[in-house]
């Protein structure tokens, strides 16, 4: 048995457990990360992070969903650049590295600002989108955006013949007005339903512009169940790039654990 201590964050709503393994001291198998994010006998959270020494960067981000399956995170990024700082790793601006490479982030008052990679490639599928903001992601215009909703249709896409095995985010877009939709999304890794999803959340603005004027410059406001994030890109000659998240991360708690 070994005593682990954990910061627990959230980003509008989607919530991680943050382990500081500067020191590489801690090798969590996959069935402890699964243990500790179990809401009943664990800690709790849609996924786990390691902060680690990176050879190209300030800090690595290694990032585990609820399953324990790996994949980018937005939310937990953001959350992750604002625990380096607490613990003195970085300052107000920070390059990180990632499951899908290198970004840099600005940390402000209120938001945390992270860069994602350009996207390019938007697939149609049906009357739907695909593309992938640092995860694959599926998007729907939908009126109806309820739990029940984004539950049966998630499954009903993540667990099709077309995504079964790698699996694929999905999510349900409303637009609300000009600048601002509205997003409920299943996460695949931690299959269900999360509060919010920042790669989606990314994901869904793109579309947004896809299906409006496709402006050269955009800020979108991304309303999530958890709050509200801000999405802002160029585009130019098919290509999204420039591309920032931000929004709020609010650390919780912290403690320790025996595993």
């Amino acid at each position: 048995m070994s005593t682990i201590h954990f910061a627990k964050y959230q980003g509008t709503g989607n919530d991680f457990i943050i382990i500081n393994n500067f020191t590489g001291r801690y090798a969590l198998s996959i069935s402890q990360v699964i243990t500790l994010c179990d809401r009943r006998h664990g800690i709790g959270g849609d996924g786990l992070i390691l902060i680690e020494k990176s050879q190209e960067a300030d800090f690595f981000m290694n990032y585990f969903n609820s399953d324990g399956s790996k994949s980018f995170c937005g939310n937990g990024s953001r959350c992750a650049v604002h625990y380096a700082k607490d613990i003195g790793i970085i300052q107000e601006e920070t390059k990180f590295e990632a499951f899908d490479g290198l970004h840099f982030a600005l940390i402000g008052e209120k938001f945390i600002s992270i860069n994602m990679h350009a996207v390019s490639q938007i697939q149609r599928f049906n009357n739907d989108y695909i593309l992938n903001t640092g995860s694959p992601h599926y998007v729907h215009l939908s009126e109806d955006l309820t739990s029940e909703k984004i539950l049966q249709f998630g499954k009903s896409i993540r667990f099709s013949s077309d995504f079964n095995e790698e699996g694929i985010n999905v999510n349900l877009m409303k637009v609300i007005d000009q600048n601002t939709i509205e997003i409920a999304t299943y996460e695949r890794g931690v299959e269900d339903e999360t509060l919010s999803c920042g790669t989606g959340a990314v994901a869904c603005a793109i579309i947004f512009n896809e299906l409006s004027a496709k402006e050269k410059k955009r800020t979108v406001t991304v309303k999530v169940k958890g709050g509200s994030l801000r999405v802002l890109y160029s585009y130019s000659d098919g290509v999204y790039s420039d591309i920032q998240l931000s929004g709020p991360a609010i650390p919780i708690f912290c403690g320790s654990v025996e595993i």
